[in-house]
């Protein structure tokens, strides 16, 4: 075993620094580690994995911080379950690492911390080095990365890892210099140093506080104006542009600290209003975005304040809480168009009387409403108020991306070990019986609390419960426990939640009335500014992705007094639990195989410092409700359709889908046919009713055209649609001048093929047997006739394909137009097998069956090789084929049963390259997930003359078959998030 370890090795490092072409195994290959989010590396990624895979590990690093380890203290708590033993060393060089993150290490049993003092040395100590023994071979990464936040995910960071024996000089030597310092008399256990070095470091960090106050007031003293962000500035030209055309209405939805005061603030530096009022609840919030105003436009002369303790009424810019506003002798005071801007600040609560009284009585010439959530639960509808005009709208994932908003360390936690032994979860089944708080229970929660912590000085947090009941409890169990907490309802008044608030959040209040959490069912799932909060507890099912990121965005404000806000979901059995990684992601498709890829690589694919980690129990408990899900069915559809329907104040058309939805538009056209179809069977108010034969060819470009994945097609139907006499030859022109494609007599007769039917095989032929658009007339290529009346004279039919073509064009650009090469396809997109013959101009399809795995053609002498990497249980003995990866370059394929080394197929792909024969690769997971169709493209590859013939058991007919194991070799090596999700279990 030992010898074949050492043979990886020596060929991972002739891949490494000899020949990259050099097949070898990934983990035994030398490797740059570094943050680079387009191909979603992350270092701290790197650590997770090795951390996971160790039988002991050692690191020696300058500094630690909170931050850095947070994101691997769930690692760290599944190595300490384990009972995987390990050393960190660090240093008390320039005071920078932080006692609080030492603590938090040292109170896992399974590691040992020592901390090197270099004020005894007159040397520094600035190593960076992680080792992770697994078995006979060392794991060594070397470089600039310390145990900080931004060193791990974001920075520009270089580290080398090598693989060694012990008896290899590099880990020789390395592992004797970390033996030599971690034995040095100045390396101290840190119980003995704790104390001390906690001392030194307050008063560094108070230096260092007065150094960077002074720094900043300079700066502040010295810089001309503040510079508007990314989304700001698109927000500021977009509603001058609004402005420009007369809309006197606009909604700006933006999760919450995303900045939307200073986007308000920018907007109005540009539009130059001569008064503006700016309307909130609370005055606190009133004083802050006066504040910002004030930074951005200057002139605070200008500005003033509205409420119970400021009556500023001659102020230009008004700053007012609607409670004071709201009063007919108050806003009665002032002309209807007095102001010629309104803003109003939390715009989802203008269902109140309150503010309608307003609205009703201002005349501005532009209303602007901001919010995070305008999604209503009373059924009052925002986006009616505001006539449907969105000027910009941020989803989270953008927002993590351009770091507008507070990093966030997620951790999916379950397994509540009762006195018996017995595993339960906090929350079982999502029944009530079994949602009755206990002492034991709420002790588990506190436990899971303290350990994964919080940023700041002490813990600000909320706590999200399923029912007022179960929140009274859990407050009376943790005032037993000592914690301070108290449950808050909607029966609670608005001054008793400003006071709790006030408890949690302001450190001049005395300690005695200081609150630790405020623990809630809904009422602050929307509408509340708590930048300070730094922990929260999620105790209840994810019943929508939507109410999950109003809950998460609690703590995602951006405040002074913390780096991240640790996110704690106790998760349960529960059949919604697939939201959970939809919420995280972003992600519209509703595809499983996506879902399940975030849970498993979660961490890489988030943008910026942001972490997610699932402990093993509650990661099956969310694949198994993604299996069980069912995102096809009518009532989830139409669901999703009427919310969309009702933000833009209209019938959504196939683009609105993409650009505001929240599902896939391809989502109605798997269920219906086409979103037509869809709109015909749920639509009241659609009136629109094509005859039958349109309704065939919207169905056909619909489910085989629409999706974007060729454009050529869909560029013929839009010169058909203008009239032109050249439709397809127009088409290729286009295609060749807007897209760069090389246009071949190939692609083209494939589209003709498509247009015309005969591409269709099996029950396809049927199925578009009266929706082609072309047929040959008397030899000649020509428009249907039907097609041709339809698209004169039926303008409904031709608005819904253009429509659809539109659509088409809309997502190649987005999703599939950076092609591989010289290939049809995008790097790492998904296709079916279909897709596949169609991109790869084969004259007919091939149904999977006929397939088997791959298939060649000889029209087009291309070979695509298709690879289920997990085998379903139920296949054929002879199907379930060891098709594994080597490497990410490197793969070995079986071929179909029955063969030789001299069979015509396996000599086929043996000589592709001298033939010119073009092979590809496609491969999914395919993990318990009938409804996948697709497969992830992953380049072309290229058989080495390494074959092998074998021998398989048939279990079916009790028989020995033959088959051969084909290596083949990447042209490009797998991207590691995708390797990993492959070939990960």
């Amino acid at each position: 075993m030992f010898e074949q370890e050492l043979k990886r090795i020596r060929q991972g490092i002739e891949t490494a620094f000899v020949d990259k072409t050099i097949s070898s195994q990934l983990t035994y290959r030398p490797q740059l580690v570094m943050n680079n989010r387009e191909s979603n590396d992350k270092v701290i990624a790197t650590l997770q994995r090795e951390l996971l895979h160790c039988d002991f590990f050692q690191f020696s690093v300058a500094f630690i911080t909170e931050s850095g380890i947070e994101g691997l203290l769930g690692t760290f708590k599944e190595l300490e379950k384990r009972n995987i033993q390990g050393r960190i060393l660090t240093t008390d060089y320039l005071s920078f690492t932080e006692p609080k993150a030492l603590y938090k290490l040292a109170s896992l049993s399974n590691i040992e911390i020592k901390l090197f003092e270099t004020q005894g040395s007159h040397e520094g100590f600035h190593t960076k080095g992680y080792m992770f023994r697994e078995g006979d071979i060392y794991k060594i990464i070397v470089g600039s990365a310390n145990l900080t936040q931004s060193a791990l995910s974001v920075n520009k960071e270089w580290n080398t890892k090598v693989i060694s024996t012990k008896e290899g000089d590099y880990a020789d030597r390395i592992l004797s210099e970390f033996s030599q310092l971690w034995n040095h008399p100045l390396s101290k256990p840190w119980n003995e140093v704790a104390t001390a070095y906690e001392a030194m470091y307050m008063a560094m960090r108070q230096e260092r506080r007065r150094t960077m106050i002074a720094s900043e007031s300079k700066q502040l003293a010295e810089r001309p104006c503040l510079v508007p962000n990314s989304m700001q500035q698109a927000f500021a030209d977009r509603l001058v542009a609004y402005v420009e055309e007369g809309r006197q209405r606009a909604l700006l939805l933006s999760a919450t600290g995303t900045g939307k005061t200073y986007a308000a603030a920018f907007a109005m530096q540009r539009l130059e209003p001569r008064r503006v009022l700016f309307l909130v609840h609370r005055e606190q919030i009133a004083r802050q975005a006066k504040a910002s105003f004030g930074r951005v436009l200057g002139h605070e002369e200008r500005m003033g304040l509205l409420s119970g303790s400021s009556k500023d009424y001659e102020a230009d810019f008004l700053f007012a809480t609607v409670q004071s506003m709201s009063q007919e002798y108050v806003y009665s005071q002032f002309k209807p168009d007095y102001f010629d801007v309104i803003i109003i600040d939390e715009v989802h609560r203008a269902g109140a009387r309150t503010y309608q009284r307003l609205m009703d009585y201002f005349t501005p010439t532009l209303w602007l409403g901001m919010t995070a959530s305008p999604e209503r639960t009373d059924g009052f509808n925002i986006f009616e108020l505001f006539h449907h005009t969105i000027a910009q709208e941020i989803r989270l994932e953008e927002a993590l991306e351009d770091r507008l908003l507070c990093p966030f360390h997620y951790f999916g936690i379950t397994a509540y070990t009762d006195d018996d032994g017995e595993q339960r979860t906090i929350a079982e089944n999502g029944a009530t019986s079994v949602m009755r708080m206990d002492i034991h229970r709420a002790t588990y929660i506190m436990e899971q609390a303290n350990y994964y912590g919080y940023s700041g000085k002490r813990v600000k947090g909320l706590i999200f419960c399923s029912r007022n009941e179960e929140a009274q409890q859990l407050a009376g169990f943790l005032a037993q426990l000592g914690v301070k907490a108290i449950a808050l309802s909607g029966a609670d008044s608005q001054e008793r939640r400003e006071q709790c608030i006030t408890r949690l959040c302001d450190d001049d209040v005395a300690e005695e009335e200081r609150l630790e959490y405020l623990i809630t069912v809904d009422i602050f799932n929307e509408g509340v500014d708590i930048p300070e909060i730094n922990q929260v507890l999620l105790l209840r099912p994810t019943e929508s992705p939507i109410v999950f990121v109003q809950q998460l965005g609690r703590g995602l404000r951006k405040h002074e007094d913390k780096e991240f806000v640790v996110i704690l979901d106790f998760i349960g059995n529960y059949t919604t639990n697939f939201m959970i990684p939809l919420a995280l992601s972003g992600d519209r498709s509703y595809r499983k195989d996506t879902m399940r890829r975030y849970v498993m690589e979660g961490t890489r694919l988030l943008p910026g410092c942001s972490t997610m980690y699932f402990d093993e129990i509650s990661k099956q408990r969310i694949f198994e409700s993604i299996d069980a899900a069912r995102f096809d069915e009518t009532k989830f559809l139409v669901t999703h359709y009427r919310a969309l329907k009702e933000k833009l104040g209209r019938i959504p058309d196939c683009l609105d889908f993409e650009r505001h939805g929240d599902v896939d538009i391809c989502l109605f056209i798997n269920k219906f046919r086409s979103y037509y179809h869809f709109l015909v069977k749920k639509e009241p108010e659609y009136t629109v009713r094509l005859p039958l034969i349109a309704e065939e060819i919207v169905a056909m470009v619909a489910e085989r055209l629409a999706d974007g994945k060729r454009p050529h097609e869909l560029l013929i139907l839009k010169h058909c649609i203008k009239g032109v006499e050249d439709p397809i030859g127009m088409a290729m022109v286009e295609a060749r001048e807007r897209y760069g494609l090389a246009v071949t007599s190939l692609v083209e007769q494939s589209c003709i093929a498509v247009l015309t039917g005969s591409f269709f095989v099996g029950a396809a032929i049927k199925k578009y047997a009266n929706a082609a658009i072309f047929t040959y007339d008397s030899g000649v290529l020509r428009v249907r006739r039907e097609v041709q009346t339809l698209l004169v004279h039926n303008r409904e039919f031709t608005d819904i394909v253009r429509e659809l073509v539109d659509l088409g064009l809309y997502l190649y650009e987005t999703k599939y137009s950076k092609l591989y090469k010289d290939t049809p396809f995008q790097l790492y997109q998904s296709y079916t097998y279909t897709d596949v013959c169609r991109l790869l101009a084969w004259k007919k399809d091939c149904v999977p069956l006929n397939i088997g795995g791959y298939k060649y053609d000889e029209y087009t002498k291309s070979y695509p090789v298709f690879i289920n990497y997990n085998k379903a249980e139920d296949i054929s003995s002879t199907t379930k084929y060891e098709d594994r990866f080597i490497d990410p370059a490197n793969l070995i394929a079986i071929s179909k049963s029955n063969r030789t080394l001299q069979s015509d197929d396996v000599q086929r792909a043996l000589h592709a390259d001298e033939e010119g024969v073009a092979m590809h690769l496609f491969v999914r997971k395919n993990k318990n997930d009938a409804g996948s169709k697709e497969f992830y493209y992953l380049g072309r590859i290229h058989a080495s003359s390494q074959a092998e013939l074998i021998s398989m058991q048939d279990e079916e007919k009790k028989r020995t078959v033959s088959a051969v194991e084909l290596w083949y070799r990447l042209e490009t090596p797998v991207r590691d998030d995708i390797y990993e999700y492959i070939t990960g279990d």
